[in-house]
């Protein structure tokens, strides 16, 4: 049988798009017509232009293992010692929850003890020490929050009150004993507290130690008022120990640190007289 018009079919389809095949027995389609346009090849090179492929340096592959390795070595690890591990935790998730207990309650602490001073130092600041110090039924006084609350802020500062009230009311050891257990800073009531004990070393007869205590007043808080007033009274201790160098000293400190001072006027008459002693 012929078949002249199916050849005419795809003689027509072949004329078209130029995409027709021979086969055995006639004519036939391909099975996928490439699209017109850019290669296939060509389009992969576009492709590997546009994402290159990025270089990996020697640097980079050994932070790579080295973190590869550690991340194994640490799971290797907690794989083999999970009690451990867990013991460990628990002990730093106690540990935490014990320094916030601690610092919760020191706080709390600190706002009693500040109100509970409250009447004492009105009474100190009066001038009435040794109520003051003692207390009533009504409010505490300064001794027994310095006892009870020694550890907190407040309780530092009711330390200081105590042992300047005992200074003042002639209770010589028992002051140096609470200026000695008063936590000291470098400001202004820490070298109070080193001025203080120095005046009862000074009183008691320890002429030495008191010159070593102003001095550190002098030098732990630096003042134009207070830093030469305590180089004096140094110096005037230091000369009562008979130790003329070390007032010698004190004094020249005072002149060459605070010429202006009230304590460097009489600077020079001192170290004349500490000259001649000599």
């Amino acid at each position: 049988m012929r078949r002249p018009e199916i050849r005419g079919i795809f003689r027509v389809f072949a004329k078209n798009d130029h995409q027709l095949t021979r086969s055995v027995g006639g004519w036939r389609l391909p099975t996928k017509v490439p699209k017109p346009g850019i290669s296939r090849d060509r389009r992969l090179s576009n492709m590997s232009t546009l994402n290159p492929t990025r270089k990996v340096s020697r640097r980079q592959e050994l932070r790579q293992d080295t973190v590869v390795t550690f991340y194994a070595r640490a799971l290797g690890f907690y794989e083999n010692n999970q009690n451990l591990v867990y013991g460990i935790g628990a002990g730093l998730i106690l540990l935490v929850l014990v320094i916030v207990g601690w610092n919760w309650n020191q706080a709390n602490r600190n706002d009693t003890a500040l109100a509970e001073m409250a009447e004492a130092v009105r009474l100190y600041e009066a001038g009435s020490y040794q109520a003051a110090l003692d207390g009533d039924i009504s409010f505490s006084g300064l001794i027994d929050i310095a006892d009870r609350f020694g550890g907190t802020t407040s309780g530092n500062l009711a330390t200081f009150y105590a042992a300047d009230a005992l200074f003042r009311v002639g209770e010589m050891d028992r002051s140096l004993e609470y200026f000695g257990s008063y936590s000291k800073g470098n400001d202004y009531i820490g070298a109070s507290a080193f001025a203080g004990e120095a005046a009862i070393h000074e009183i008691q007869g320890d002429h030495d130690r008191a010159g070593d205590l102003f001095s550190r007043a002098a030098s732990v808080f630096d003042s134009e008022i207070t830093s030469p007033m305590y180089l004096e009274r140094a110096a005037r201790a230091y000369e009562a120990a008979g130790s003329n160098r070390d007032a010698v000293s004190a004094l020249e400190t005072i002149q060459d640190d605070y010429p202006d001072s009230q304590a460097a006027r009489n600077v020079e008459f001192h170290l004349a007289r500490l000259g001649e002693l000599d």
